[in-house]
């Protein structure tokens, strides 16, 4: 299998959105009436679900370009989503909509996907980010994927935005990340090391049905290989730039070190795959209070104290790729708050009404 590898340590950004109604502050689905007036782009894309805009960028050198490029979509994208009377909305769940309302969009892809995952398919009422990475060989990707997962609580934890299920708090941080694991091919990536493993994994797959293109794993770490990238995929929903920028940039400078230290000769970091499953939940249930596993010997801390050895252990890779203001972004995630507290502390001041969630998370899409 050829994997495209990338000159240069670039970077790319997914970003979903969801479509809201002003009055109701419920779901529309009106996203293929949006995407037909902007006409066709690469940089807007139609998903599953009726109600989704999804906007991409192209390749960027770092977070700051890509946050620039977002940027000048959006300008586009939402002045028509406003003339058609709706909103931008963005979170890894909605706090109150109820997914048997849901449309899906016409195409054979996504009709096979629901015949065949049935309930949990129909349940997909989610949105996130997914951030690539260029990788320059293809024999790095499985060693810096399969090191990666030790980061996976840090990524989870700050962009957790999913409190709210069908007009619930769930006490989850993110329900995102519990529900979209039920699909087939979904969750944790397996632990591969060698390039020649991962083709194997995909061969196996492919022969015996379970998938019939690459894009159907959906890992939450996965190679891209027509693209030459690492997809992270870990990611709630994220409803501003800052802290978009800030992930982005966390996620960049990551990769780009464990790129780094294999061509330096070092063998990555790694824990046991029981020790990621565990990891996941608890950023999962407890977002930024999270206690997490660190490393194969069982020692652990809280995800925010260890962030910030992280931010600062990566800050010289940040200068070198020119997004060192958005790395040190992340930090004041963690100490203002994440988008799970900021929906609790609206639904708390407001008596429970949902409905100001939704206003104050279309009201951080500030460009």
């Amino acid at each position: 299998m050829a994997f495209n590898r990338s000159q240069r340590p670039t970077v790319g950004v997914e970003w979903e959105f969801a479509l809201v109604d002003p009055v109701t502050r419920d779901l529309a689905n009106e996203a293929a009436g949006v995407i037909a007036e902007i006409g066709e782009t690469p940089h807007v894309h139609k998903e599953l679900l009726r109600n989704t805009v999804e906007v991409v960028t192209g390749i960027c050198k770092n977070a700051g370009e890509a946050m620039e490029d977002l940027r000048g979509t959006l300008g586009i994208v939402r002045p028509i989503v406003r003339e058609r009377g709706m909103e931008l909305f963005c979170a890894g769940t909605h706090p109150f909509a109820e997914w048997e309302k849901t449309e899906l969009t016409d195409g054979a892809r996504y009709a096979e996907l629901i015949k065949r995952t049935q309930w949990w398919g129909r349940q997909m009422l989610i949105w996130g980010v997914h951030v690539h990475v260029g990788v320059s060989s293809a024999n790095k990707v499985m060693p810096i994927i399969t090191s990666l997962l030790n980061h996976y609580p840090h990524l989870l934890a700050l962009s957790a935005s999913s409190p709210y299920w069908d007009g619930e708090d769930t006490g989850y941080a993110s329900n995102r990340a519990m529900m979209f694991q039920q699909l087939p091919t979904a969750g944790l990536p397996f632990h591969f090391q060698r390039w020649s493993h991962f083709e194997r994994f995909v061969h196996d797959q492919k022969k015996t049905g379970i998938i019939d293109h690459m894009n159907e794993i959906r890992w939450d770490i996965r190679p891209s290989p027509h693209l030459g990238t690492i997809e992270v995929r870990i990611f709630d929903g994220v409803s501003n730039i800052a802290e978009l920028g800030a992930l982005v940039a966390l996620t960049h400078c990551l990769i780009v070190d464990l790129d780094r230290r294999l061509d330096a000769g070092e063998q990555l970091p790694t824990m046991p795959p029981w020790h990621v499953q565990e990891n996941k939940w608890r950023a999962a249930r407890y977002g930024l209070d999270a206690v997490i596993i660190l490393d194969a010997d069982s020692n652990e801390r809280l995800v925010t104290e260890d962030l910030d050895d992280v931010l600062n252990r990566l800050y010289p890779i940040a200068t070198s790729l020119g997004c060192a203001d958005e790395l040190a972004a992340a930090s004041s995630i963690a100490v203002n708050g994440a988008s799970y507290q900021r929906q609790r502390r609206v639904a708390e001041e407001n008596g429970g009404d949902l409905r100001a969630v939704v206003d104050s998370l279309v009201a951080e899409l500030e460009l």
